[in-house]
C-alpha cells in the first residue's frame, strides 16, 4: 500500500464521528432591539468581514416560513451596513419571533431573531390616576401604559417618590407625567437631575432600569419605562415628593412647639 494513502487512513481513524468542516462566515447581523411593536423601527445592522468586489447583501425577513420584506444592501467602505425596516403593513400580523436572514455571497449567511407584537395583541391604556396627598388633598398623573395595567400609584415620602403597582401580563412599557409642583430631581443648582427607577420582578428581586425622557418643561416631566412580563412594581425615587411633611405630622408638630413654648413660660413665672 502506498505510504500517502496509509497515512490518510490512519489519520481519518483518529477523527472523531460526527465532525463538521465548515468555514467561518464572512458576514454578521444583529438587531437594535429583541422585542418590537406594531409601528415601531427595526434597525437591522453588521459588518462583513472580508469585502469581495461590489458584492451586496441579501436581506430577508420571515415569519412561520412566510417572506415578510427581502432587500439589496449596498455595503460602506469599512464593511459595515444597516438596514431600516418599519413594522407596519399587511404582512405584519401575527405576533411571536420573526427571523432575519443575510447572505452575502456563496456560502456566508448570517441569522438572528426578534420578538414582534401587532397592536391587535396590546393592552394600551391612557388614563388619570388619583394620588392621594396625605391630608391634603389629591393631584393627577396622566399615564399610557402597554403590555400591562396600572393598579395603584401612591407617595412614599421615605424616597421621596411614587410607588407604582402594575400588572403585566406582557412585556410592555409605562409612559408617565410627572407634574414637578408634586414630585421632581433636581441638583443643587436647580437643573434636571435623572430619577432612579427600581422595578420589582417576578422572582422579588428589585433591579434598577434605566428610562427615556421625551418632555421636560417648567411643568411637567414625561419619562418612560420598560417593563417585563411578571414585574410587580416600579419605584420611581427623586430628590422631592410633595408632602415632605403631611398635614397632620405638621399640626403635632405646631402644638408640639406651642407647648413647650408654655412650658417654658410657666417655668420661669415668678409667683408673689
Amino acid at each position: 500500500m502506498d505510504f500517502r494513502i496509509f497515512s490518510i487512513l490512519l489519520l481519518l481513524m483518529f477523527i472523531p464521528i460526527g465532525t463538521v468542516f465548515a468555514s467561518e462566515s464572512l458576514i454578521s447581523v444583529q438587531t437594535d432591539d429583541e422585542n418590537y411593536d406594531e409601528g415601531d423601527t427595526i434597525v437591522i445592522s453588521g459588518q462583513v468581514f472580508t469585502i469581495v468586489g461590489d458584492t451586496q447583501i441579501t436581506l430577508q425577513l420571515f415569519n412561520e416560513g412566510n417572506m415578510i420584506e427581502i432587500a439589496q444592501i449596498k455595503l460602506s467602505a469599512d464593511g459595515n451596513y444597516s438596514h431600516p425596516i418599519i413594522a407596519e403593513g399587511n404582512l405584519w400580523k401575527n405576533k411571536g419571533n420573526y427571523s432575519v436572514k443575510v447572505t452575502y455571497g456563496e456560502g456566508n449567511i448570517a441569522e438572528t431573531t426578534f420578538l414582534f407584537t401587532p397592536k391587535s395583541a396590546v393592552l394600551d391604556t391612557t388614563d388619570i390616576f388619583e394620588v392621594d396627598i396625605a391630608d391634603s388633598g389629591t393631584f393627577d398623573i396622566l399615564y399610557n401604559i402597554r403590555g400591562g395595567a396600572v393598579s395603584d400609584i401612591s407617595i412614599d415620602e421615605t424616597i421621596f417618590g411614587l410607588v407604582i403597582k402594575i400588572d403585566a401580563f406582557d412585556e410592555g412599557k409605562l409612559v408617565l407625567d410627572l407634574p414637578r409642583q408634586y414630585i421632581d430631581a433636581e441638583k443643587q443648582n436647580g437643573k434636571d437631575e435623572v430619577f432612579i427607577i427600581l422595578i420589582e420582578k417576578i422572582n422579588g428581586d428589585i433591579v434598577e432600569t434605566t428610562y427615556q425622557e421625551s418632555i421636560s418643561n417648567s411643568d411637567v416631566r414625561t419619562i418612560t419605562i420598560n417593563f417585563e412580563e411578571g414585574d410587580s412594581q416600579i419605584q420611581i425615587i427623586g430628590t422631592y415628593v410633595i408632602p415632605e411633611f403631611g398635614t397632620i405630622v405638621m399640626i403635632i408638630l405646631t402644638i408640639g412647639i406651642m407647648a413647650s413654648i408654655l412650658l417654658t413660660k410657666n417655668k420661669f413665672q415668678i409667683k408673689i
